[in-house]
């Protein structure tokens, strides 16, 4: 049997066979379609984010959309990458970024990133790179002195190795190499003599113009500028190995001489405390004891204490009353609590139980061992019942340390946002935060009005992580003063103050941009919302400054206070006053904010419900959600005054 085509049949089946291919197309094509970058930068960037150990990123970088990716800044192609501050640790491939050709911008700062440097080599637009406050380690990158457009070149705070490039870009106007390992003379290019030495400082083996440390001949000989002429490098290491040899004959005899000078003292020692259990007719011990007794004749103690400065740098107590040494540190055991603004901080359980918290310090201002100490001195001399100054301190060319005692129910922050929509929160209710308010107040008053603080801003980065809650729910304020010590820059990038309006307009800042601080920080307590002062890399966090403002403006301020707090409908008086003292406090003007005196009167005027009335709403509002809490162990009992 025979099928007989027409013409009709004909055009119904091409036109069918024409319509399936198309919809296979298109179909491919959309799954294929990218917008913003092209295919190869898109795999970079995956083979990027595979490397880094960061589920905020994990979840921003998936779409096929350029436009849709976090930090990343596209034309039809990737001219920009910016990931600052979000704890990306991982290690970076040298070739990451070789099929990112268009790029401008890179910045990875403050994260822990690891490994060498990239290749730049086919980055031939960068203009401003980024990477300080990581951990990147080995040489500097030949390639980036090939980058003709490079304009800024921030590499500090990382553990770079080897000697600087000879960097002379024209277009190169910022360049900082500090607080790594580099080592060797400093190129004597016009533009690496143009940066100050704040640009290369805290890099203990480097030298030469502009730094003060001159170069000896070991550096020459590693100067790259002066190998020309192999016959001078064979003169010179003669030189340096004949000098080394007479160095290190010195050495020895010093150390035989130093040793001998040991030997005598320790049998004078031994001879005194025998003479000492002779005339008082005790046994005489087979082995010299660890400590001599309490009443040996004070030469001995005073050859003891001399000896003691001398050998061996020791913590700063504040009290003056040394309970560990800084070896009990270094040897216990310690659970890292993450990078913060100013450094690592650390979790030490001593040998006798005990926990204190250790902030290893970065970004200082180069600051002298005497200007360090007397700076903490101030910081520490401040003593008010909601203050938290550290325990002890202590400073070397290499290391600086505060120590602080361990607070038991962690921080401010954790207090309003830990645990929400689990059945492990405990309610936070108003007379706690109340108490919050009143006590960080007392504080800060305390700080403005103290003739000691010498700083424009006396705190300078109040937030509600440095807010801290104690064993016995004591409200204190932590890590004060900071601007003391801490470079003007990165004080300005990390501190929260620097981000007060006046700050922003015109650089400036005063007490009245702690005021501004604290008005933020009540705003956090009474919204329950993350505010983008706390902490920046939450992507639900908000300015919460502008947010009341236009909540209070649109007339939904019912909408504004967190709902742990909203059902004690005795309370809403005392809410409203606190907001409308966080609003004046947070007023644009510097001028039209109170003293924190006067802060203080408004505070402590707020007045608490009866206990009954408390009690039957918060019973209330424990029923309506189906479920009861214990009110033992609401917080309620927080304090802004110590127990007596």
């Amino acid at each position: 049997m025979k099928i007989k085509v027409t013409g009709y049949s004909k055009f119904f089946m091409l036109a069918f066979l024409s319509s399936f291919v198309l919809h296979n197309y298109v179909v491919s094509a959309q799954e294929n379609f990218l917008i913003g970058f092209t295919k190869d930068e898109r795999n970079a960037l995956l083979a990027l984010k595979a490397g880094f150990h960061n589920a905020f990123l994990d979840e921003k970088w998936q779409s096929k959309n350029c436009y849709d990716w976090f930090g990343l800044k596209c034309n039809g192609t990737v001219v920009g990458v910016t990931l600052e501050n979000l704890d990306i640790s991982g290690e970076i491939k040298v070739d990451a970024l070789y099929n990112l050709t268009a790029l401008s911008i890179l910045s990875f700062k403050n994260n822990l990133i690891s490994g060498q440097l990239m290749d730049f080599s086919n980055n031939v637009n960068l203009a401003q790179l980024d990477l300080s406050s990581n951990n990147f380690s080995g040489p500097i990158s030949p390639s980036l002195v090939d980058l003709v457009l490079l304009e800024s070149l921030q590499l500090q705070e990382n553990r770079l190795t080897g000697q600087i490039l000879p960097f002379d870009q024209p277009s190169l106007k910022e360049f900082n190499v500090s607080n790594n390992n580099l080592s060797g003379p400093i190129p004597n290019t016009s533009i690496l003599q143009s940066f100050d030495d704040s640009s290369y400082d805290h890099n203990l083996l480097l030298c030469g113009p502009p730094l003060s440390t001159i170069c000896g001949p070991s550096s020459l000989v590693n100067d790259t500028s002066s190998s020309s002429n192999n016959s001078q490098i064979g003169h010179i290491l003669v030189i340096v190995n004949a000098v080394g040899l007479f160095i290190l004959i010195i050495l020895l005899f010093t150390v035989y001489k130093k040793n001998k000078q040991l030997d005598q003292k320790i049998i004078e020692r031994e001879n005194i405390a025998v003479k000492y259990d002779e005339e008082k007719g005790e046994e005489i011990p087979s082995e010299l004891p660890s400590e001599l007794p309490s009443e040996i004749p004070s030469q001995v103690i005073d050859n003891k204490a001399k000896a003691t400065k001398q050998d061996q740098e020791n913590l700063v107590f504040v009290d003056g009353v040394a309970e560990f040494e800084l070896g009990d540190l270094m040897k216990a055991s310690a659970e890292s609590l993450g990078k913060g603004n100013f450094g690592n901080a650390y979790r030490v359980r001593l040998d006798d139980g005990r926990h204190v918290i250790v902030k290893r310090l970065r970004d200082l201002k180069p600051l002298s061992r005497d200007e360090f100490m007397n700076r903490l001195q101030v910081i520490t001399a401040h003593r008010h019942p909601n203050l938290a100054p550290p325990i002890a301190y202590f400073y070397s060319k290499d290391e600086k340390l505060l120590v602080h005692k361990f607070t038991a129910n962690g921080n401010l922050f954790n207090r309003i946002h830990g645990g929400r929509g689990t059945s492990d929160r405990i309610p936070f209710r108003w007379s706690a935060r109340l108490a919050v308010a009143q006590g960080v107040a007392r504080a800060m008053e305390y700080l403005h009005m103290n003739p000691n603080s010498q700083a424009a801003v006396p705190h300078g980065n109040l937030k509600s992580s440095n807010v801290l809650i104690d064993e016995n729910n004591m409200v204190l304020v932590s890590d004060y003063g900071m601007t003391s010590i801490i470079s003007n820059k990165i004080s300005a990038q990390r501190m929260v103050s620097y981000r007060s309006p006046e700050y922003l307009a015109s650089k400036k800042v005063s007490k009245k941009s702690d005021v501004w601080s604290y008005g933020s920080l009540v705003m956090e307590l009474l919204t329950g919302k993350i505010s983008s002062h706390s902490d920046p890399k939450d992507n639900t966090a908000v300015d919460l400054g502008s947010w009341v403002h236009r909540a209070v403006r649109e007339e939904w301020t019912a909408e504004i206070f967190d709902l742990e707090i909203m059902v004690q409908r005795s309370a809403i008086h005392g809410m409203l006053k606190l907001l409308q003292l966080a609003v004046r406090c947070c007023d644009n003007s510097p001028v039209k904010r109170p003293e924190m005196s006067e802060v203080v009167r408004e505070v402590e005027s707020i007045k608490l419900p009866s206990v009954e009335s408390e009690s039957e709403e918060d019973l209330s509002a424990d029923r309506s959600a189906d479920r009861s809490v214990d009110r033992s162990l609401t917080d309620d009992s927080m304090s802004a005054t110590p127990s007596r």
